[in-house]
């Protein structure tokens, strides 16, 4: 199992931790398997973990025209394009579970616009690298094409949000030089 020395920054005791953070990782550490390396990275400073984590469930745990995988597609995809070595390992181990499909995981991580996806979510991910690097751009036009996939104008703010709050995610990854757990890189690769 690894551990989260690999970060430029003190990583906190859990068991020093204020009781609502320690209580959240433990959660996790109880569903998951292993505690990653991200609760512990940024618990480093505990109101910008709760902010962190709070807007990540308010993207991640709602109710959406996006489907979990569809999600998880959007931050693989984008994490690969900012170079966020956490974030793919982690999110592609995600992608891999919810889709059901390691190989399109690992095409999307790898490059998405050569996976095995439908029109629909390469127009998505065409979409979120835009709302990545050249988010000044985007016209009426987007919208419309995005709209011509079924996506709604709610769809497509989710788009928006997950892009823009995984950059965020992706810049505090690299900055921190935060590894990924190894459970990660085997998870979802045997099912069915």
């Amino acid at each position: 199992m690894s551990t989260p020395n690999q970060s430029r920054y003190p990583v906190p005791d859990i068991n020093e931790l204020p009781e609502d953070i320690k209580e959240k990782i433990l959660a996790v550490q109880e569903k998951a398997g292993f505690v990653p390396n991200v609760f512990l990275v940024l618990a480093h400073r505990p109101d910008e973990f709760r902010a962190f984590f709070a807007y990540h469930d308010a993207l991640m745990e709602k109710e959406s025209g996006l489907t979990k995988a569809e999600m998880e597609m959007i931050i693989v995809a984008t994490s690969n394009d900012n170079g966020c070595l956490y974030c793919v390992v982690a999110h592609g181990a995600i992608l891999r579970i919810r889709a059901e499909n390691a190989f399109v995981a690992d095409q999307v991580a790898v490059n998405y616009r050569k996976s095995d996806i439908t029109s629909r979510q390469m127009a998505m991910l065409d979409f979120a690298m835009k709302i990545s690097n050249d988010s000044r751009s985007i016209s009426g036009d987007d919208f419309e094409t995005l709209r011509r996939h079924d996506f709604s104008d709610e769809d497509i703010w989710d788009i928006a949000g997950i892009t823009a709050f995984f950059g965020l995610s992706n810049r505090m990854a690299n900055f921190t030089s935060m590894r990924p757990n190894d459970e990660f890189y085997s998870m979802g690769r045997q099912l069915g």
